[in-house]
């Protein structure tokens, strides 16, 4: 994904997060980390908006690992942690910058290119949803943000959402279940 997709990946990520963290969602300093956290993993690419301000260590780390490779692992993921967990960091400092690097690497995922998660081993994870920079790209990113948003409104602002959606009209209550109330059975076409 492009870079303005993963900054409003962070920070819906953050927004969904924070509220079971115990920590403020709309608080400017912990978003912003989130938003950094979001950027981060990209510093292995010499072209990325991360890795243009990090030279000449994006270049170094781009010829050694490659792009994809160490940094949108779960390797890096456990190591980023540890750093930001057990080396004194405080929870309000390290969550959201964890939270941001994850919402990166499930961005990523999204993408046919996918993620080397296992890294240093061979073999991609992929749910290829939308091609990097394709315009499909920031329509799947504003269907995560309305997701992310809403888990963090609540349910009854997310059920206003489905209502609002009409969802459940055009689907079927059957095909998205979770989803529909028993109310909208009554718009819905018979079967049979």
């Amino acid at each position: 994904m492009m870079a303005g997709s993963h900054v409003a990946l962070g920070a819906a990520a953050w927004f969904a997060v924070a509220p079971h963290l115990g920590l403020p969602a709309l608080d400017p300093v912990p978003l912003g980390l989130a938003v950094i956290g979001a950027l981060l993993p990209d510093i292995d690419h010499p072209k990325s908006w991360v890795g243009r301000r990090m030279r000449p260590l994006s270049t170094i780390i781009a010829a050694v690992l490659g792009h994809r490779g160490a940094t949108h692992s779960l390797l890096a993921v456990a190591g980023c942690g540890w750093l930001l967990f057990y080396d004194g960091t405080p929870h309000a400092i390290a969550a959201p910058v964890l939270v941001g690097y994850l919402s990166h690497l499930a961005g990523d995922l999204l993408t046919p290119r996918g993620l080397r998660l296992a890294w240093p081993f061979k073999g991609t994870w992929a749910l290829p949803l939308c091609r990097s920079g394709s315009p499909f790209e920031p329509m799947v990113v504003a269907a995560l943000l309305l997701w992310a948003w809403s888990a963090a409104a609540g349910p009854q602002t997310r059920q206003s959402l489905v209502d609002a959606s009409r969802i459940c009209a055009w689907s079927g209550s059957d095909l998205v279940p979770a989803l529909c109330s028993a109310r909208h059975a009554a718009f819905l076409p018979r079967r049979g």
